[in-house]
């Protein structure tokens, strides 16, 4: 069991091709990328169709990345924009929950310590996280500030609320990453697996770059995570003499590098993650 994002070319326009060439190489599990940063709704038709392919293909959702949105924000201090942002990510949760997911990815608005703008994102969690319980979908915070996801965390102890761990992020500026999530490993729900060169954020697949992935498999052999590696690695950003096959192999091996370590750390010769 290994898990690739859907947009590792793209994130937007059919994604079947991409989900052929996935399951290919492969891959069992998808966290699903499209449309992460957008407005975009998912009509049931559309998410109809989506499951018709992961059948054809022989693929499982393992997580979704959903949307903060862009004028449909669930952070935003105009509060039209607010609930519509709330609609935004409930759309997101119920079509995880169609697909078989368990969680999905949520990024943390820019929030001052004040209450002015603390004040819409705890309204939206308050209005999803009844939704995510009664749907079986965790909502998971990806690691920017781990300053704010905590505090937030510390306001909602809620087990359906937790933390999506980006290798990507945690590599970049002061390098506290592995730290940090050594710290709220109890809250693990979905990881981001990728390399940089610590400097900016490349999506490279796995150890290409500076991560230090022994620590990160021994901390995330001893954390809440229970499922199968999922790199977020992508071609977007990469020396542009790819071509799809070769990427996606390489991928796939870093995964099943990544996860004979995170099983060798817990001492399980052969690591049967849970199926969702």
């Amino acid at each position: 069991m290994l898990s690739i994002t859907t947009d590792y070319v793209k994130d937007t326009g059919c994604p079947a091709p991409f989900l052929e060439k996935i399951a290919a190489a492969g891959f069992s599990h998808v966290h699903w990328c499209h449309h992460w940063n957008t407005d975009f709704i998912y009509s049931r038709h559309e998410i109809k169709q989506i499951k018709k392919w992961l059948g054809d293909f022989g693929l499982k959702l393992l997580d979704l990345h959903a949307s903060a949105g862009v004028e449909k924000n669930w952070g935003s201090l105009a509060e039209y924009e607010r609930l519509s942002g709330v609609e935004l990510v409930l759309n997101r949760l119920e079509m995880s929950a169609e697909l078989g997911g368990d969680a999905i990815v949520m990024h943390l608005p820019a929030m001052e310590q004040n209450s002015l703008h603390r004040k819409p994102l705890y309204k939206s969690l308050d209005a999803l996280l009844p939704a995510a319980r009664e749907l079986k979908v965790n909502i998971a915070v990806e690691n920017g500030s781990f300053e704010a996801i905590e505090s937030v965390f510390n306001d909602y102890p809620d087990p359906c609320l937790g933390l999506c761990y980006d290798s990507g992020h945690g590599n970049m500026g002061a390098g506290r990453g592995l730290m940090d999530l050594d710290r709220l490993k109890s809250r693990l729900m979905v990881v981001h697996l990728h390399d940089n060169d610590g400097v900016s954020d490349l999506h490279r697949p796995m150890f290409t770059g500076t991560v230090d992935w022994n620590e990160l498999a021994g901390i995330i052999a001893g954390s809440a995570y229970d499922k199968c590696p999922s790199t977020e690695a992508n071609m977007r950003r990469g020396p542009g003499n790819e071509t799809e096959e070769a990427f996606l192999s390489e991928c796939f091996q870093a995964c099943e590098k990544f996860a004979g370590m995170t099983a060798a750390f817990k001492g399980e010769k052969n690591k049967t993650w849970r199926i969702l």
